[in-house]
């Protein structure tokens, strides 16, 4: 199992190799690297597939202390891709994951060839949704997420899903796979729902970016997905209807046609436009 030394922690990876571009997978809360099998069964042919563990979850570690801040989780993931030699990659993130994705591209612009956003926002929580969240960081803290399990799949999965009764294995064993994370990781979900909004740097995003949504979205609304297409410029949003918040588990093939849609269809890098020149390609 490999591992990355850095920042004083362990972070856990999965790559899959091979000489094609690069693409860095960034997780939600409470998931994992696992998160994304169906999107690297699909891409793995024609990409390098790399998808990591936040510090705190998954398998990677984490120094004891309080809250994990977003901030450092943002740094990590700039240093991970440093230090892998990724750079410029694609990079595809999921709630969590898209507001580190979100900040790595409007800092490190150098970093990426592209951005797809799943479920993500820019904002920072209002008033009222941190006061829920802090209960249910609060319960996890002295109980363990067995208590709050099933109000995170009704939060965390449309109802078309819950409701789907051909489905009800895929729902068993995504709350299994909720109750493997230890009692700390109320430590993440601290540093997650205490974040800084980023609105005001969406301005400053160049990178090719596509945005989905789940029009049952009840975390990230769809509303919220609209503002991140209105301002960051050239960026793609598409709605995927009765779909909710983990919408690559939701409908997968929906994510990876949108996907794959979405990075084929981007411009050759410079060189690569070279490359087809010299060669006399149409």
């Amino acid at each position: 199992m490999p591992f990355l030394n850095l920042r004083g922690v362990q972070l856990y990876y999965e790559d899959t190799g091979g000489s094609g571009e690069p693409i860095v997978f960034s997780h939600g809360l409470l998931w994992n690297s696992n998160l994304y099998s169906r999107q690297i069964d699909a891409l793995r042919g024609r990409y390098r597939c790399i998808a990591y563990d936040h510090r705190g979850q998954g398998r990677s570690t984490a120094p004891p202390g309080k809250g994990i801040e977003l901030r450092t989780v943002y740094e990590d993931a700039v240093a991970f891709i440093q230090a892998l030699g990724l750079a410029p990659c694609h990079f595809v993130g999921l709630s969590m994951g898209g507001f580190v994705g979100l900040r790595v591209a409007a800092r490190h612009p150098e970093l990426l060839r592209s951005l797809t956003l799943l479920d993500t926002s820019a904002c920072s929580e209002s008033p009222w949704t941190l006061s829920r969240y802090w209960l249910l960081t609060a319960t996890t803290h002295w109980l363990g997420l067995r208590p709050v399990v099933d109000r995170l799949m009704s939060i965390y999965f449309g109802h078309t899903f819950m409701k789907d009764p051909s489905r009800a294995a895929e729902r068993e064993e995504l709350r299994r796979q909720l109750l493997q994370n230890p009692r700390d990781v109320w430590r993440a979900m601290q540093g997650v729902i205490t974040r800084r909004g980023v609105t005001e740097e969406l301005s400053r995003i160049i990178t090719p970016t596509l945005i989905l949504v789940g029009e049952e979205d009840v975390v990230t609304r769809p509303e919220m997905a609209e503002t991140l297409h209105t301002r960051i410029h050239g960026s793609r949003l598409v709605r995927l209807p009765h779909v909710g918040h983990m919408s690559n588990l939701e409908q997968p093939e929906l994510v990876n046609r949108a996907i794959r849609r979405f990075l084929s269809g981007l411009e050759p890098r410079s060189e690569e436009f070279g490359a087809m020149v010299a060669a006399g390609s149409p």
